[in-house]
């Protein structure tokens, strides 16, 4: 009997999953046990650096796409809310509304 630990013969384990560093992220080349490997944001593996490169310029051409479709979606949304504002005054004609500069220590 075994003790100090559970035991388990379940087939799933008998298939090893592949290892990250096997093999190249962007090409899926192999990685050689004896060559360079090129990481990149930590444990992304490349097998050279225009590969690397190639990653770094794609992360971050998708990530000005990201910002760029952010700013335009906010800016969308602030003029939308200017627009409801100026309807809002042309209706509340009754209501006294206060202009000016407002100072707060």
């Amino acid at each position: 009997m075994r003790s100090g630990g559970a035991y388990y013969s379940g087939c799933e384990y008998d298939k090893q999953q592949p290892h990250f560093l096997d093999s190249c992220f962007l090409c899926r080349k192999p990685l050689g046990k004896n060559s360079d490997i090129y990481m990149y944001r930590g444990d992304t593996p490349f097998c050279s650096q225009e590969c690397r490169q190639e990653q770094i310029e794609m992360d971050e051409a998708s990530e000005k796409r990201l910002k760029l479709s952010s700013s335009s979606s906010s800016s969308k949304r602030s003029s939308a809310v200017r627009q409801n504002k100026d309807s809002t005054k042309e209706y509340d004609t009754k209501k006294a509304v206060r202009t000016g500069t407002v100072a707060v220590a």
